[in-house]
């Protein structure tokens, strides 16, 4: 039986490790739904939400968009593959600016990778004038 050589240990060792962390980094971003005490509250005026387009509302990492005249819908804008914000949609798709995921601005489902998850949804409505989280 062939001897195993320390660094051949030392590299497989470091490469199960290495994939451990890759599958736990890119597995997708937690998704713990609307912030606390923001159910019930105006987000976003729905003027400033553009028919085929969306706003990203920073302050709760939620994107608002409005794929057809009068529809909206709100995604959590932090990307499924790590986490960073995705920006406003143009063209309905929203593209995350740290490694390029493009997801669908009318139902959030990932177009290209490397993310595989779609945005976690989060129901809204339309009231007087604002988009509530429901």
């Amino acid at each position: 039986m062939p001897e195993i050589g320390r660094r051949k240990v030392l590299g497989v060792a470091g490469a199960a490790v290495c994939g451990a962390a890759v599958l736990a980094g890119c597995g997708g971003a937690e998704s713990s739904g609307p912030a606390p005490g923001i159910k019930g509250k105006e987000i976003v005026k729905a003027a400033d939400v553009p028919v085929g387009g969306g706003k990203v509302i920073s302050k709760w990492k939620i994107v608002v968009t409005q794929p057809t005249a009068g529809v909206y819908k709100a995604f959590s804008a932090a990307c499924t593959h790590k986490g960073c914000a995705v920006g406003s949609p143009k063209e309905g798709v929203m593209t995350c600016p740290c490694h390029g995921s493009e997801f669908d601005a009318s139902d959030g489902t990932c177009l290209k990778g490397p993310a595989t998850a779609p945005l976690a949804a989060l129901q809204v409505k339309l009231e007087g004038d604002g988009i509530v989280i429901v």
